[in-house]
């Protein structure tokens, strides 16, 4: 469950789930479990320069306390918000309609460009934060280490394994 407030994942187990599944408009969202691959997903290299980000790895969301689309990117201190150009998400959503249906606040479409990849999800949240988590935890140097980049393409075959 996230607390949108904070934006804290506060509890994952199944008697909190079904506790809160009905509530509306509350202090907690369950977090969906599923993560969708998005193998037809359209962005030009031109759409993702736009965006402004400094990494090509990234993750964004509607964050409804807010009411704005943010755009983070893991780093080895941890998720750093991007400002976003409402007009570059707009664009995207109009080529990739399965992003109108992401649920804010819990899920998040997960861009990874790094080298040659192109790789496109909608995930549950708390898959994002698991990527920063992992990316904290490996990272050495100013270049992050192969160990970094090697635990980096494993989390997105796991991913890939799971998706629908």
């Amino acid at each position: 469950m996230l607390e949108l407030a904070t934006r804290k994942i506060v509890c994952a187990c199944d008697a909190c789930t079904m506790t809160f599944v009905p509530v509306v408009e509350g202090r907690f969202k369950v977090i969906p479990r599923d993560p969708r691959a998005l193998p037809d997903f359209q962005m030009s290299e031109a759409e993702w320069e736009n965006l402004a980000l400094p990494i090509s790895l990234a993750f964004f969301f509607h964050h409804t306390p807010n009411a704005k689309m943010v755009a983070m990117y893991p780093s080895p201190a941890g998720a750093t918000e991007s400002l976003l150009p409402l007009s570059a998400w707009e664009s995207l959503v109009r080529q990739n309609p399965a992003l109108s249906g992401m649920e804010a606040d819990v899920e998040a479409l997960l861009v990874d460009r790094v080298r040659e990849n192109r790789r496109h999800f909608i995930v549950p949240i708390d898959k994002c934060f698991e990527l920063v988590g992992l990316i904290r935890m490996h990272w050495r140097g100013l270049s992050g280490g192969e160990e970094v980049w090697r635990e980096i393409d494993r989390f997105f075959e796991r991913l890939q394994e799971s998706a629908r």
